[in-house]
């Protein structure tokens, strides 16, 4: 499964973010002292994409991934608006979809993407 392109063969619209995160789990012992290590070889990525103005197929393309994927549950492929790079395992960043109508015909959505295994 996909992450589904915009009419215009683009992935998401500008302005969008991407951030890198590092899973570190830190243990705290008895007196004050800490451990750290990573729970990760790389740091995870992460996008924001804000689609503005799509049309009512393109927002049920998004609305259909969202249901197929179960929220922040299954899988899919996303391939990054920067460079290109196609990401197998990504997952949606939460459970609920922000997806509304701006004007007839027309929605905004907001979604968050996380690559997933790393």
């Amino acid at each position: 499964m996909n992450f589904p392109r915009l009419k215009t063969g683009a992935v998401g619209q500008y302005p969008a973010k991407k951030s890198l995160e590092y899973r570190t789990e830190v243990l705290r012992f008895v007196d004050g002292s800490e451990q750290r290590y990573r729970q990760a070889r790389r740091p995870a990525k992460r996008w924001l994409l804000s689609l503005r103005n799509i049309d009512e197929q393109e927002a049920c393309a998004v609305r259909e991934l969202f249901q197929l994927v179960q929220g922040g549950y299954g899988s899919f492929s996303f391939e990054d608006p920067w460079d290109g790079t196609r990401y197998e395992e990504c997952s949606l960043g939460s459970d609920e979809l922000e997806l509304e109508l701006e004007a007839e015909g027309r929605f905004r959505a907001r979604v968050q993407i996380v690559e997933n295994g790393v």
